[in-house]
C-alpha cells in the first residue's frame, strides 16, 4: 500500500477561481482613445516646431488640431449639461483652455486638453476592460451539450437546454448547464464557481454547474435551470451591477462638483471685475483672471478619483479577481490586516509534494516511495499526481513503466510497478 504524499496548495485566485479567458480591448477600437491620439500627436508636433521656432502658423494650426480633437466631446457634454441647467466640470475645462489661448498661452491650453482627453480615453479603455474580464466569464460555458433523447445523442446550442433535459457529459467536457448528475461518477473542477482548486467527486445526486470541467469519468446531468440563469451567469450579472455603483470619494466629488464649478467661475469674474474696476487695463485684468481659471480647474480632482479605481478593478479582473464594486475597492485600499482561512485563495492553485513519509516496517525510504507514486501516477492526469510526479523528476529518479493502470474517482489509482502493486 503507498499512500498519498502530504501537499501545500497556493493560488492567486478568488472564489470566482482562475482567471476567466482574457479579452482584449484594443485601445484604438475606442473613440475616446482615437480622439486623445490625435490630440495628443498634434500637441506634440506642435510643441516641436514651437521649440524649434517655426513660424507660429505652423504650430499654431497644430495646436488647434489637439483642442478640436481633444476638446469637441468634452464641449458637447458640457453645453448638454448647460441646457440642463447645470454647470459640467467638462465645459470649466474646455473655458479655461480657451482663457489660456485667449490670453496668448496657447501651449498651455493645448495641454490642459490633451490631458483632460488622455484622462477620458483611460478611463474609458478600464471600464471597457473591466467589462471584458466579467464577460469573459460567460465564456467558460460550452457552446454545446450533447442531449440525450428517446432517439438518441444530439448536439444542441447550450442556449436552448431546457429544465429536465438529460445531458452526457463525456471525460473533459464542460458542463452545459446548471443541474444534477443522475448516472455516473467522475470528478469536477469547480475552480470558477467555488474557488476550490482540487477536483470535486461528482455522484448521483450531486449538483454541477454549468462551465465546470468534467475529469475522467462520464456523468449524465439533468438540467435543473435555465441557461441564463446559471450560477456562472448569476454572478456575471451580480458583478456588473455592482460595478456600476460608485465610490464614496467619487460620490463626494459629484455632490460638490456643481458648486465647485459655479464657484470657480463666480470667482473668475470677480478677479476680472475688480481690477478692472479700480483702473487695470483690460488685458491685464484679463491675464489675471485667466490664469486663475486655469490654475484653479479641478481636472486634477476629477482625474484622481474614478480612472484610478477603473484601472485597478480591470487589472484585478485580468488576473481572475472579480472585485464587486468601486466601493469595495476603494474600501481595500484602507486594510491594514488580512486574515485568510481557505487554502488556493492568495497561493498558486497547483499541488506540491512537501513531505515522503513511509510507513514503518515498509522497507522503502522515501526516494523509493516517491518512485513507486510517481510511476503508479505517471499515466494519471489527476493535479496530485502531476505533482507527485514533478516532485520525482526533481529529484533525479528513475519514473518505471507501470502496467495495470485504473483510476477510480474519489479514490486514486493502481498500478503493478516492477512486480508490486501500487495503490
Amino acid at each position: 500500500m503507498v499512500r498519498r504524499v502530504s501537499t501545500t496548495f497556493a493560488s492567486p485566485f478568488t472564489a470566482t477561481g482562475p482567471p476567466p479567458p482574457r479579452r482584449r480591448t484594443r485601445v484604438l477600437a475606442l473613440p475616446e482613445a482615437r480622439w486623445a491620439l490625435v490630440a495628443t500627436v498634434a500637441f506634440l508636433a506642435g510643441l516641436g516646431f514651437d521649440l524649434a521656432g517655426a513660424p507660429s502658423p505652423m504650430y499654431g494650426i497644430l495646436y488647434a488640431v489637439a483642442y478640436v480633437a481633444g476638446g469637441w466631446e468634452p464641449a458637447l457634454e458640457g453645453l448638454r449639461a448647460l441646457r440642463e441647467k447645470t454647470l459640467d466640470v467638462d465645459l470649466l475645462m474646455i473655458v479655461a483652455a480657451l482663457g489660456a489661448a485667449a490670453i496668448g498661452q496657447v501651449l498651455d491650453g493645448a495641454l490642459l486638453i490633451v490631458i483632460f482627453a488622455t484622462s477620458g480615453a483611460l478611463e474609458a479603455l478600464a471600464t471597457a476592460r473591466t467589462a471584458d474580464s466579467v464577460r469573459g466569464l460567460l465564456d467558460l460555458a460550452p457552446d454545446t451539450a450533447t442531449r440525450l433523447t428517446d432517439h438518441g445523442e444530439e448536439t444542441v446550442p447550450a442556449a436552448e437546454l431546457a429544465v429536465g433535459d438529460l445531458l452526457l457529459v463525456r471525460p473533459g467536457e464542460r458542463i452545459g448547464a446548471d443541474g444534477r448528475v443522475v448516472d455516473g461518477v467522475s470528478e469536477a473542477d469547480q475552480a470558477t464557481i467555488t474557488g476550490e482548486p482540487l477536483p470535486v467527486v461528482k455522484r448521483p445526486g450531486d449538483d454541477v454547474f454549468a462551465g465546470t470541467l468534467n475529469g475522467t469519468g462520464a456523468l449524465r446531468v439533468r438540467v435543473g435551470r435555465d441557461p441564463a440563469d446559471s450560477v456562472i451567469a448569476r454572478i456575471v450579472t451580480l458583478v456588473e451591477d455592482a460595478s456600476r455603483t460608485k465610490a464614496p470619494t467619487q460620490l463626494f466629488i459629484e455632490k460638490i462638483e456643481q458648486r465647485y464649478a459655479v464657484g470657480i467661475v463666480a470667482a473668475t469674474l470677480a478677479v476680472f471685475a475688480v481690477p478692472l474696476a479700480f483702473g487695470e487695463s483690460l488685458t491685464d485684468a484679463l491675464l489675471r483672471a485667466m490664469t486663475f481659471m486655469i490654475v484653479a480647474s479641478p481636472c486634477a480632482v476629477v482625474l484622481a478619483t474614478m480612472p484610478p479605481l477603473l484601472s485597478a478593478i480591470a487589472t484585478a479582473g485580468r488576473h481572475g479577481v472579480l472585485v464587486k464594486s468601486a466601493v469595495a475597492m476603494e474600501r481595500l485600499g484602507e486594510i491594514d490586516t488580512a486574515a485568510l482561512d481557505k487554502t488556493g485563495t492568495l497561493t498558486e492553485g497547483a499541488p506540491e509534494v512537501t513531505d515522503v513519509s513511509p510507513l514503518p516496517g515498509s522497507g522503502l525510504d522515501a526516494d523509493a516511495l516517491l518512485a513507486l507514486a510517481a510511476a503508479a501516477e505517471h499515466p494519471s492526469e489527476h493535479p496530485l499526481a502531476r505533482a507527485v510526479v514533478g516532485a520525482a523528476r526533481a529529484r533525479g529518479l528513475r519514473i518505471a513503466p507501470a502496467t495495470g493502470f485504473a483510476a477510480t474517482p474519489g479514490r486514486g489509482v493502481s498500478a503493478v510497478v516492477g512486480g508490486c502493486v501500487v495503490e
